[in-house]
């Protein structure tokens, strides 16, 4: 053979794709939407984050036993007495001596949670050089990043943008109808923001008045709108694709709502019943709470939830003059506990705790010195509070070493993004190239044993399900393919094929269908050579196989 033959013959080897269990070598890069798609979790499993807004005095809400006298000598004025009426609840006899811990008194929400081992403490949580701006700090907890990061993008938008790689085009669909993260407000804040793109996340205040609002409204933006290729035109893209995909949510939204309800068995607290200020005795934080239990309720498959309760910079009459254990933060501690209590009250009442997992943050600690105004002011680390009954339960973490301060402040024990990778891996089940991608990478080796039953990729309910999904054959196929499976037993079943970055391209199968064999011989002649994934859902199987087209 010459050798121009020979490089002729080799370019057109090499130009042949290389299959691996239906696969292109190359779609099956690491880092290629098609994997991505692949590698996503099937949990059904919820993340509610809760942000404690101005800065929560984490040791008057997780207070140490062993060492309460220094504590209460650094802050008399505020602190919480371990004897009385109104002592402090000790949460866990069982910790070691010199790390035994109890709650504010208000809290007893929270410790009733934790001794049914439905509530964790991760003590002195932080990051290095913590920034005591509100808004600085707020922003590096919601981007997460270092201290000295700038990062336009926040970790659930990163998150989701793994998970659903094709978002927003190709959502809302079928299997993901819902938005991918909600947060109960007026606007969406950095953490569901996207890089380049509309936030993987919408906000809401109610969803009927938020349905009531884009009704109203009525306007829609064009078909196929063109943008100039400027600054001006990428904004108007921004703006215009925001809106759509805002309008194509609300009457979902409705629709779950709707569809759901609350425990009546269940009360959620609307009042603080003691002393403090006026602005601090209604309950802010149960509306948003119940309104995300009602949407669960009605089958929302939204992932991340993010709530919120201000109120936390206490820098004077933190307490009331008369008892430490009275006031504004009580009251907050209380409107904490109590609607978390309510909140998981109401999901295990209806069968959905276990998918679901609330966790606080606030974007700093208090000092530890209290000031002369009967408050505190900013410090640095500070607890984070988890609940739910997928959580093992504990105390992570020692007591404060008091004699050994960042400058009048807690020195933290756990890196915030610790508890984030530990919950996207064993909560919600993310692949590691996922949190990788989500920048949280380093932290793989750091995670927290927090998570009761984690659930690992490859521990999804598809490999343990009795139901079968076939290689389809021919594969490489041209104009056919014939797809088969089996089901063990009546079932709802889903196939569809879709393109190589995770757009829907073909509904095959769509209703209930009988236990038994299948075979369905299906046209591909309106499909382009390339990649392609076929993919079922049929009771607990979810799975997904490759289709290379060739022509």
């Amino acid at each position: 053979m010459d050798r121009r033959k020979f490089i002729k013959r080799a370019g057109a080897a090499s130009a042949a794709p290389m299959l691996l269990n239906g696969f292109s070598i190359n779609a099956l890069a690491a880092n290629s939407p098609l994997m991505k798609m692949l590698a996503a979790s099937d949990s059904d499993r919820v993340l509610v984050f809760i942000q404690l807004h101005g800065g929560n005095d984490g040791l008057n809400t997780v207070i140490p036993i062993s060492n309460h006298t220094e504590y209460a000598l650094a802050r008399a004025n505020v602190a919480i007495p371990k004897v009385g009426d109104r002592k402090l609840l000790e949460l866990d006899e069982n910790l070691p001596e010199e790390d035994r811990v109890g709650v504010h008194p208000d809290m007893k929400g929270t410790h009733t949670l934790y001794q049914q081992k439905r509530a964790a403490v991760v003590r002195e949580v932080g990051y290095d050089n913590m920034n005591m701006s509100h808004f600085r700090s707020r922003d590096i907890w919601f981007m997460g990043g270092d201290y000295d990061e700038r990062l336009s993008s926040g970790w659930m938008g990163r998150f989701l943008e793994q998970e659903y790689p094709n978002y927003p085009d190709a959502y809302p669909s079928a299997e993901m109808p819902d938005p991918l993260g909600l947060e109960l407000g007026s606007a969406v804040s950095l953490a569901f923001q996207r890089e380049n793109s509309i936030p993987a996340g919408i906000s809401l205040l109610n969803p009927q008045a938020f349905y009531n609002l884009i009704d109203s409204v009525g306007v829609e933006p064009p078909p196929s709108p063109s943008f100039e290729n400027n600054h001006y035109g990428d904004e108007m893209k921004y703006l215009t694709d925001f809106e759509l995909k805002t309008n194509q949510y609300a009457l979902r939204l409705k629709e779950v709502y709707d569809a759901g309800h609350n425990s009546p068995d269940v009360s959620y607290p609307t009042i603080y019943p003691s002393p403090a200020p006026i602005p601090y005795i209604n309950n802010p934080l149960s509306e948003q709470l119940k309104i995300i239990a009602r949407l669960l309720s009605g089958k929302s498959k939204t992932r991340i939830f993010l709530c919120r309760i201000g109120g936390f910079d206490t820098h004077a009459d933190q307490v009331e003059g008369f008892d430490n254990t009275y006031g504004r933060h009580a009251a907050l501690l209380y409107h904490l506990s109590e609607s978390v209590k309510a909140f998981h009250d109401d999901l295990q009442a209806q069968g959905l705790e276990d998918k679901v997992l609330s966790m606080t943050f606030s974007e700093f600690g208090r000092r530890v010195y209290s000031n002369e105004s009967y408050g505190t002011d900013h410090g640095k680390a500070g607890p984070i509070l988890l609940f739910g009954s997928g959580l093992k339960g504990g105390v992570y973490g020692t007591n404060p070493d008091f004699t050994n301060l960042d400058n009048g402040n807690l020195r933290h024990q756990f890196d915030y993004r610790q508890v984030y990778t530990t919950v996207l891996s064993d909560w919600l089940s993310s692949p590691d190239s996922s949190i990788v991608d989500t920048g949280f990478g380093e932290y793989l080796d750091q995670k927290l044993d927090l998570i009761a039953d984690p659930l690992a990729v490859n521990d999804l309910p598809e490999i343990t399900s009795k139901h079968k999904l076939n290689d389809c054959y021919p594969n490489p196929a041209s104009n056919q393919t014939t797809f088969s499976y089996s089901l063990v037993n009546d079932e709802n079943v889903i196939l569809r094929i879709y393109s190589s970055s995770g757009r829907m391209l073909k509904e095959i199968v769509n209703e209930r269908q009988y236990k038994g064999s299948y075979e369905l011989n299906i046209d591909l002649s309106e499909l382009k050579s390339g990649n392609y994934f076929y993919r079922i859902i049929a009771g607990n199987l979810r799975k997904a196989k490759g289709l290379l087209i060739q022509r």
